[in-house]
């Protein structure tokens, strides 16, 4: 417990106490949390983290906690799936899902990032929850904070999937939809917190949120055996994920955990919301903000806060940044429900889509090893699919009825 030495700008290099804070006041650069990494050496082997519970805080001592944290306790250490049928069909002899879609306690990766920042709010002694988002880390700041026993106090942007909005309310939540993109929602909250004393998850306590992240990278390695991917692909809203899997993977090296990392990591985004992956395919490490429109809700983020280093993730590993069209997202959530019966939000069909043409375009090789980030559920954003599948057969109860439309139309797909 307690490896936080404090915080300390990305980009000057000053060090913070360990405060509510994001950003620099000198050079106004983003904040992370510094860690006492040679004490964290002295404590952490493969040995104690496997000896650790069946959650992401098998790796407590790598996260930015004083105290024990206080909710999530279950969450983390999702499955790490074979995907074999899919890996056919994609021309992968080693592919893998990371599979957050059954996560607890909301079925999306946002659950580690929430468990980590609510922890860390109640050390700091707020009673009040807050954020802005696309819906996935409205569920789990609501759920989450309805555990703890706080308020919560949450903003979407108008339009989201009903799912995600009833996933929401059923936990006591005050909801507030408010008209514009999630950069509207985002901006009002920031001046929202100058007047409220509340811990806004991915704004004031954002350093510490955005570490929660490292456990999926933590278990990737793990899972595996103790050794990183050839590739990874991770879906791109604000840009923290694809940048703390990278930061996890390298401090296992550096604790001795794993060898040298030569994981090549691809930024995976919608056409209608993709600024980080035009910018890669662009060779700029300059963000255009851009205006979403596009059904992967999730990840519309126009002007993502950590795109610059999104961007520079990708291009120092080797990786690259692709996006594909809300056709090609329905196609690929489909493909990976029938390969490897996995319902998947759109953000999802949007790694595996990406996935795909990636390996078209022989960025990845089909015998290396391969992840794809699949970060939320399926039943979520069904609206995604509504007119995707005919209403099923309607007969009467007796087996003639069934005979009758058995033999015109089950018998066409190819039942016998």
């Amino acid at each position: 417990m307690g490896h936080v030495k404090g915080l300390i700008c990305k980009e000057c290099k000053r060090e913070y106490a360990q405060e509510p804070i994001h950003v620099c006041e000198f050079c106004f650069g983003p904040l992370e949390v510094n860690y006492d990494y040679e004490a964290i050496k002295k404590v952490v082997t493969k040995q104690s983290i496997e000896s650790g519970p069946p959650s992401m805080w098998r790796y407590e001592a790598l996260l930015p906690l004083d105290e024990a944290p206080k909710v999530g306790l279950h969450t983390g250490f999702t499955p790490l799936v074979r995907a074999k049928n899919l890996g056919k069909a994609l021309g992968l002899s080693h592919l893998y899902l990371k599979n957050d879609s059954v996560n607890h306690p909301t079925f999306s990766f946002k659950d580690r990032v929430v468990s980590v920042a609510i922890s860390k709010a109640i050390e700091f002694g707020f009673d009040t929850i807050s954020c802005a988002s696309t819906g996935n880390l409205a569920n789990s700041v609501a759920a989450q904070a309805a555990e703890a026993g706080l308020k919560s106090c949450i903003f979407i942007p108008d339009g989201l999937e009903a799912g995600k909005i009833l996933g929401t309310l059923v936990y006591g939540a005050q909801l507030i939809s408010v008209k514009g993109s999630y950069d509207d929602v985002n901006r009002l909250c920031s001046e929202i917190g100058v007047n409220h004393n509340w811990a806004f998850v991915n704004i004031n306590i954002r350093p510490y949120y955005g570490d929660g992240s490292k456990s999926y990278g933590y278990e990737i390695a793990e899972q595996l055996g103790w050794k990183t991917p050839d590739n990874v692909v991770v879906p791109v809203a604000g840009s923290s994920l694809i940048t703390k899997i990278w930061k996890a993977f390298h401090e296992f090296e550096m604790l001795g955990l794993v060898d040298k990392v030569q994981t090549k990591i691809f930024a995976a985004q919608a056409t209608g919301c993709s600024p980080v992956t035009t910018a890669i395919k662009n060779g700029s490490e300059n963000i255009i903000p851009v205006k979403p429109n596009t059904i992967a809700k999730s990840i519309a983020i126009g002007n993502p806060a950590d795109g610059y280093y999104g961007i520079k993730t990708a291009n120092a590993s080797g990786g690259y940044g692709e996006d594909i069209s809300d056709e090609e997202i329905v196609s690929a959530m489909k493909l990976l429900a029938e390969t490897e019966g996995v319902f998947t939000e759109t953000a999802g069909g949007v790694t595996v889509g990406v996935t795909q043409k990636l390996v078209q375009q022989g960025r990845i090789k089909p015998d290396e090893v391969t992840v794809i980030c699949i970060t939320g559920n399926g039943l979520k954003t069904q609206e995604a699919l509504a007119d995707c599948f005919s209403a099923p057969a309607v007969i009467e109860a007796k087996i003639d009825s069934f005979e009758e439309i058995f033999s015109n139309d089950l018998a066409l797909n190819g039942l016998h």
